[in-house]
């Protein structure tokens, strides 16, 4: 009597557990295909310097938003855009509902990329850091849909032009510092606009990151990391746009400007191979790939500059100068 009254329940049990995880992928792939927007809650005034409030247009006219901050005397400009779910700003992790997301894979912690700026114009350059399209304040585009740098790609084209256009800054040495998803859109835009970087100096990408990698390390940190299939599938019902097409391993073949990347080894949401996979297959005879030790944190990564510029900044000025 007793296998009787308990199979029933044991029943139940699974069902309301299979119902968990799949409202759980339904979350997940809601809130990967069309990204909640932070604020942009930092300024270049906190830190005393004078800044322009600047929009300019994507490549397809997106308007994009962002900031300006010269150098005077300086013929050097890095231009910056920023990680998924980010802003030029940074995120505001210590507060909710973002410290919620983050804190339990050991990311509670404030980005300000507000202090990247100021160490590049105490180095003696001109900054142009933008929104990619639905983030921040820059306008929305494509449904909403955050394509893993395939839109975006556009975006760093359009930062491109614009800083041939301003009279003051059309003549200078430009050098981009292309963060995560801002990486990964670089990537895809030296594969879809090859000409658009004919005279870039250089490229710092802190932590580019493959789609399928990160979401599987999520799932994998959920206990269901055998739900990755089922994941991709709702995110291409609201994309239409699966993890194959969002590959920032082959887009970086396309890579034509020497590039040096670097990575939290120990992140826990990617595996070092997705970023020496990227590396090794950048055909530029001068790269170079650096790694974090000692952190399980993916936004030690993004401090890193904050902490130990003189890697980066020594590639901006050895192919700037």
């Amino acid at each position: 009597m007793t296998d009787v009254h308990e199979a029933p329940a044991r029943r139940d049990e699974r069902d309301q557990g299979d119902e968990r995880v799949e409202r759980l992928l339904d979350q997940i792939a809601d809130g990967f295909s069309h990204q909640a927007r932070s604020p942009v809650l930092r300024s270049p005034a906190e830190h005393g310097l004078d800044f322009e409030n600047v929009t300019f247009p994507s490549h397809d006219g997106v308007p994009l938003e962002g900031w300006f901050i010269p150098a005077p005397g300086s013929d050097k400009l890095v231009i910056a855009n920023h990680p998924m779910g980010f802003t030029r700003a940074g995120l505001p992790t210590h507060l909710e509902p973002w410290h919620s997301i983050w804190a339990p894979s050991g990311n509670g912690f404030e980005i300000d990329f507000v202090r990247d700026y100021a160490i590049l114009h105490r180095a003696g350059y001109h900054v142009l850091a933008y929104d990619l399209r639905n983030h921040g304040l820059s306008g929305a585009a494509n449904g909403g849909v955050s394509s893993s740098g395939i839109f975006e790609a556009r975006d760093v084209v359009g930062a491109l032009a614009y800083a041939r256009e301003r009279p003051d800054t059309r003549d200078m040495a430009i050098g981009l510092f292309s963060r995560c998803l801002g990486c990964s859109s670089t990537f895809a835009a030296m594969t879809q606009f090859p000409e658009a970087f004919h005279g870039v100096r250089c490229l710092v990408g802190p932590q580019p990151v493959t789609a399928r990698t990160i979401m599987g390390r999520r799932l994998a940190a959920l206990g269901i990391p055998d739900r990755i299939d089922d994941l991709e599938r709702r995110i291409v019902r609201r994309t239409g746009i699966d993890f194959a097409a969002r590959s920032p391993r082959e887009w970086a073949r396309n890579v034509s400007v020497p590039t040096f990347l670097y990575q939290v080894r120990d992140d826990v949401l990617t595996h070092p191979s997705d970023v020496q996979e990227m590396f090794d297959n950048i055909p530029v005879a001068e790269k170079e790939l650096r790694w974090i030790e000692g952190t399980t944190a993916r936004w030690d990564g993004y401090l890193e500059f904050q902490r130990r510029p003189e890697p980066m900044l020594d590639w901006f000025a050895t192919h700037m100068s």
